[in-house]
């Protein structure tokens, strides 16, 4: 790379597109096809994946970074990737996709005119609620996430105990992706949701009060890894969950692929809100604070949209 649109490119565009093309929305459609009393369970497992790779990709890759550079570090991670792409390609893709019999039932019963269609869908709070939930977060989580390890590095925390922090919070992020399924079902969605945010909040918080302290304090940063990683990836899993069960029927993976893209516009939002929230004031302090602003939006159509209110 030899300009700054360069790297927009391939980082902004090529690897958000390629993000997109493999992660949840192709998941879920996948998994809604396998199960359906289980479905909340099976997608909080698939999305822990997320979590697991923070916490072991993280901290390797500050460590090449610190003994290599970071030219050295793109080029190991990158050989390892293509290195990957013959077993992605070996996998039974045919087997995965053809569903179960219970599916193949539901599907042939949707084609014969039952099931929703994207223009119906658009006209239902509960697609603008989910949506919603899905950009107020991402925008709160990435002007928060994106900043995290330089934030704990200019809070006096060692580099490698910072990005350590991102790695542990990735694996309690996990953790709580996996239990979500079990947590909503026995609690209720609203519930576990809401929960969420309190948490997530209450870490955002934490950093937030971290700005006055003179000195970093590793209990604060234990408290607050603890709050926000088992809070961080309760709401992801969720959501899926919620729109495969609403929105069930040939256009599900449609319906949340349109959902999810509220999750990303979220996310390009929140990152470039807070990085220049902190050039505008050559702090945290501002981005922190609406960044809980825009987490109490996020809770919100759990609680006004009645369909989600009242969803079993």
């Amino acid at each position: 790379m030899e300009s700054l649109w360069q790297f927009y490119v391939s980082i902004g565009v090529l690897v958000g597109l390629g993000v997109s093309l493999n992660g949840m929305v192709p998941g879920s459609a996948l998994l809604s096809r396998w199960y359906r009393e289980r479905l909340s369970t099976a997608i909080g497992i698939a999305f822990s994946a997320t979590g697991v790779g923070a916490m072991l990709l993280v901290p390797l890759a500050q460590s090449l970074i610190g003994d290599y550079g970071w030219r050295s570090a793109y080029r190991v991670l990158g050989l390892v990737l293509i290195a990957l792409v013959p077993v992605v390609l070996l996998l039974p893709w045919r087997r995965f996709a053809a569903g179960s019999p219970d599916y193949h039932r539901d599907a042939r019963r949707k084609r014969q005119g039952e099931g929703w269609t994207f223009r119906a869908v658009s006209r239902t709070p509960v697609f603008w609620g989910l949506a919603a939930v899905f950009f107020f977060t991402a925008t709160a989580m990435f002007s928060v996430l994106v900043q995290l390890v330089v934030f704990l590095i200019d809070a006096g925390f060692p580099a490698l105990t910072a990005a350590s922090a991102f790695g542990v919070i990735g694996m309690l992020s996990a953790i709580s992706v996996m239990s979500s399924g079990f947590v909503s079902d026995r609690f209720g969605y609203r519930q576990t949701v809401s929960a969420s945010f309190v948490g997530t909040g209450g870490g955002m918080a934490l950093l937030l009060f971290m700005t006055f302290q003179p000195q970093s304090s590793f209990s604060l940063l234990a408290l607050f890894v603890i709050l926000f990683g088992f809070c961080m990836g309760t709401r992801g899993p969720i959501i899926s969950s919620v729109s495969a069960r609403y929105f069930s029927g040939p256009h599900v993976a449609t319906i949340y692929g349109a959902i999810y893209s509220a999750n990303a516009l979220g996310a390009a939002f929140g990152s470039l809100m807070g990085g220049a929230l902190h050039d505008l004031t050559g702090g945290y302090r501002v981005g922190l604070a609406i960044a809980l602003v825009f987490l109490a939006l996020a809770a919100m159509p759990f609680w006004t949209v009645r369909e989600l209110r009242d969803f079993r």
